[in-house]
């Protein structure tokens, strides 16, 4: 998740007015709550072994605050980064109501009924697939460095995954990814200091580089990210609607990811009360992230959830003690620094790999011979790229995505709903599995395997997997 926690801040920031050590402070924020909402998910959310990490779901939200005229208008850079971190602060803690609000009303486990698993294999396929676009281009961006990268992490994770030079050990299947990432690593700083990229240009240095961003000069030995180190949170109206957009695309984002963490970990999908106990506290995520600063809301890490079918490691244990990892690290600014002199191109290999289309396996549930699910699939799988393809590529040329009203708060509504490939691909599969022939469809949709997991006490394996600690059911019993 360190790509998702570096590019968001190399992006934004800089054009909030912030500097370098700004940049790493983010850096360094971004990672600690994210640690303390892994930490909170795994024991009292949904109990699978997902992540929570930073979301590009929030890009389009942000950067219409970053342009609000009454921000531009600020002269003195750190002054217009400061002030542009609290009206993005106050859009997250006001906007994280809504999830809360879905979450523990049991609102969205309600909705979940319309769900079956002909609906959910394409939104959970393209939770992974939606995020091409940081795939293959990035790695195209250095070549030298992105190709070896996702060439030697296939080769380690799956041609030498058998051998166990330690004792049976199997360090290649658990390991691939701290193996790789640190060899390749190492082999583009020996390109760095040895000089190949002194007459490149600016944009292969950027990708290229090991010590493009000035981060490690730039950080503080310790800094320890704390509630409101920006100041105190600012509210605009236009800019809660425009984030409410993108809590919205996160939450469905999430439960995509949910349920292909319960089928990658060999747990029952997750009824509907435990989604919407994960959902809850999501929402209490991303109200942290509007009280640390954190420039970005929450989601479950797509990426760790891939890492689950690479590695197979499914335990909730590990990821509990991974959390309190990510926030001790946090508060060291010169080891995040490092890491945050990866360079991307690595980071976009990995995307290639961990990203498995396990949503797919969704369709063994349903009859593929019907002409009815071939439609519904293939078509919400197709409109689930097409659109935010065509959305994207609208704002790259015009400045601006299809929605261009007066009304920013509107457009960055629309053009964040849009943007996001499992929310295109949940409205259109959703709407269609639950008006087309559904009476007469039930079997071929999968319902009757589905259909026993909607509730707590629908399957004796429910329990194993979902139940509080701390002997924590008794009092909130789940419903």
């Amino acid at each position: 998740m360190l790509g998702t926690t570096v590019m968001i801040p190399s992006a934004l920031v800089p054009a909030m007015g912030g500097s370098d050590g700004d940049k790493i402070r983010v850096i360094q924020t971004i990672s600690f709550v994210s640690g303390i909402n892994t930490l909170l998910q795994a024991l009292f959310g949904t109990r699978l072994p997902t992540v929570i990490g930073g979301s590009f779901a929030y890009l389009i939200p942000v950067v219409y605050i970053i342009g609000d005229s009454s921000l531009q208008r600020i002269t003195d850079p750190h002054e217009r980064f400061i002030r542009t971190m609290r009206a993005i602060q106050g859009a997250l803690i006001t906007s994280s109501a809504l999830q809360i609000t879905l979450g523990y009303s049991q609102l969205w486990g309600l909705f979940s009924r319309f769900f079956s698993p002909l609906g959910m294999a394409p939104v959970v396929g393209l939770v992974g697939l939606g995020l091409v676009q940081q795939g293959f281009p990035v790695v195209g961006n250095c070549v030298e460095i992105g190709i070896p990268m996702l060439l030697v992490v296939i080769a380690v994770s799956q041609y030498l995954k058998h051998i166990t030079p330690f004792r049976d050990i199997p360090i290649f299947e658990r390991f691939p990814v701290l193996i790789c990432v640190a060899a390749i690593w190492a082999y583009s700083h020996v390109l760095t200091a040895g000089g190949a990229y002194k007459r490149t240009p600016y944009k292969t240095q950027y990708n290229c580089r090991t010590d493009r961003a000035n981060l490690i000069t730039s950080a503080d030995w310790f800094y320890f990210p704390h509630p409101f180190q920006w100041g105190a949170p600012t509210f605009h109206v236009g800019h809660i609607f425009a984030m409410m957009s993108a809590v919205l695309v996160s939450m469905i984002e999430s439960t995509g990811a949910y349920k292909a963490a319960s089928r990658l970990a060999i747990a029952t999908p997750p009824p509907a009360c435990v989604l919407s106990r994960g959902i809850g506290w999501l929402g209490i995520g991303t109200l942290l992230d509007g009280l640390f600063g954190t420039l970005v809301g929450s989601t479950v890490s797509v990426e760790n959830v891939g890492l689950l079918g690479l590695t197979r490691v499914g335990s909730r244990r590990v990821v509990q003690i991974s959390a309190g990892f990510m926030m001790f690290f946090a508060t060291l600014g010169k080891f995040g620094a490092l890491f945050a002199s990866i360079p991307f191109p690595i980071f976009a290999a990995l995307y290639c790999v961990l990203f498995a289309s396990v949503g797919l396996s969704f369709l063994q549930f349903t009859n593929m011979n019907s002409m009815r699910n071939l439609f519904i699939s293939g078509l919400s799988l197709f409109l689930g790229i097409s659109v935010p393809q065509y959305f994207n590529d609208f704002m790259l040329t015009a400045g601006h995505g299809p929605a261009h009203t007066n009304a920013g708060w509107f457009n960055a509504w629309l053009n964040t709903i849009f943007s996001s490939p499992p929310t295109v691909g949940l409205i259109v599969a959703v709407i269609l599995d639950n008006t087309m022939d559904v009476e007469n469809s039930k079997k071929d949709r999968g319902m009757p395997w589905w259909v026993k997991f909607r509730s707590f006490r629908g399957d004796s394996r429910n329990e194993e997997f979902y139940n509080l600690p701390f002997n924590l059911n008794r009092l909130f019993p789940p419903t």
